[in-house]
């Protein structure tokens, strides 16, 4: 059975999407812990970031880079931090979220809430930047 962001890749189920290759996609998490949090995956459905190729792995890892970059331009923060939970979808997935203290990136904080337009704006800003 197809992950939901399998279905999130070929359209079944709409996303925020920032920025997109063959292989990559980013995407706005639609329960964030801050405006801009964003999810990065490969296309290619694997359930453990490190069982990927180590081709898809480092393709991966550069596309993230270059997406955090545009949202560091993006959205007003300190840094952007990084972190892999992957058990909460079976699908190899890495989180960037703009933070400015490390308590910004603690999952067991409030998830904000914001409409599609906020979702939109945050997305638009996003890709602007890149």
């Amino acid at each position: 059975m197809p992950s939901i962001f399998s279905k999130i890749i070929t359209g079944d189920i709409p996303a925020y999407k920032v920025a997109e290759t063959n292989e990559f996609l980013a995407f706005l998490d639609i329960a964030p812990l801050k405006e801009g949090h964003l999810l990065v995956i490969p296309k290619k459905e694997v359930d453990d970031l490190f069982a990927l190729d180590d081709e898809t792995y480092t393709g991966l890892l550069l596309f993230a880079k270059i997406v955090a970059a545009g949202m560091k331009k993006a959205i007003p923060c300190n840094r952007i931090g990084v972190t892999v939970m992957g058990l909460e979808v079976p699908h190899a997935h890495i989180h960037l979220i703009p933070i400015n203290t490390m308590s910004d990136m603690n999952f067991a904080n409030s998830k904000l809430k914001f409409t599609p337009e906020q979702f939109r704006a945050t997305a638009d800003k996003i890709r602007e930047a890149l």
